[in-house]
């Protein structure tokens, strides 16, 4: 894992978009996992703006979302569906019939899910798994005590979680209380992971995601045992990290990091 501490939010998520973009350049038909969130939002117009301005193509891209809430089609504005063709899908040149997020309406939520696990393998894995962290530690809607072997799955959301969400609906009580999520042995698969965290807010369960012990508690832990993990940071969200020194020494010395700084 490498902790990349930036300045600023602006900076951090600049740089994850800048990972990312060089994903895709690189790799034309790069298979993407993607996330909701509002740290995602920023995220994706610096993605569209590089498509517009810069001709970053991502019309052999394929995606993957993390995850969808169960009862809501994705028509429905609290859709990740909707979002995800909202804030990015719509301004980029993809194929839309080549974005994937799981589908909370399916009569078979069992069989929806392993045919979604079915299709990542299928398309040769995914390249680069797009991350936020959630504040009880989870990534996707892996809520504590899931499964660090675990697969895309529905699962019951945390009153921590429902409580945190539920304000982003017109009406509060309308919020699902399960998802369908990637299960953290899904995320791990990925070739690379790139986890966005910013804010002060975010600091304490950082520190326990990235410097703690890896536990179920804490599914974000879990990247610990990836092979290439990248965690972007402002400096909000690094203020309880105890190594913040080697994680600079990092970003300025290592050579992969020299066209970014």
């Amino acid at each position: 894992m490498e902790v990349i501490i930036q300045p600023t939010r602006e900076k951090a998520i600049e740089l994850s978009a800048r990972i990312i973009a060089k994903q895709v350049r690189n790799k034309p038909d790069s298979v993407l996992g993607l996330a909701t969130g509002r740290t995602m939002e920023p995220l994706y117009d610096i993605l569209a703006d590089m498509h517009k301005n810069e001709g970053l193509d991502f019309s052999l891209c394929r995606s993957f979302n993390l995850d969808e809430y169960v009862g809501i089609p994705g028509d429905n504005k609290y859709s990740y569906r909707w979002y995800m063709n909202h804030w990015l899908f719509s301004r980029i040149n993809i194929d839309i019939r080549n974005t994937h997020v799981p589908n909370g309406v399916a009569k078979d939520l069992g069989a929806e899910c392993a045919a979604y696990d079915a299709l990542i393998a299928r398309l040769g894995g995914i390249d680069m798994q797009l991350l936020g962290l959630g504040e009880i530690g989870h990534i996707g809607f892996n809520e504590p005590l899931s499964s660090l072997r675990s697969r895309t799955r529905e699962k019951a959301l945390t009153p921590h979680t429902f409580a945190q969400n539920s304000p982003l609906f017109d009406k509060p009580e309308d919020m699902p209380k399960r998802a369908l999520t990637m299960g953290i042995g899904t995320i791990l698969e990925s070739r690379q992971c790139l986890m966005v965290v910013t804010g002060e807010k975010k600091a304490d369960i950082l520190a326990r995601s990235v410097e703690g012990p890896v536990t179920s508690m804490v599914s974000a832990s879990a990247l610990q045992l990836h092979p290439s993990a990248i965690v972007v940071v402002d400096e909000g969200a690094a203020s309880k990290l105890t190594h913040t020194d080697y994680y600079r020494w990092i970003f300025e010395n290592e050579p992969e990091w020299q066209e970014f700084r």
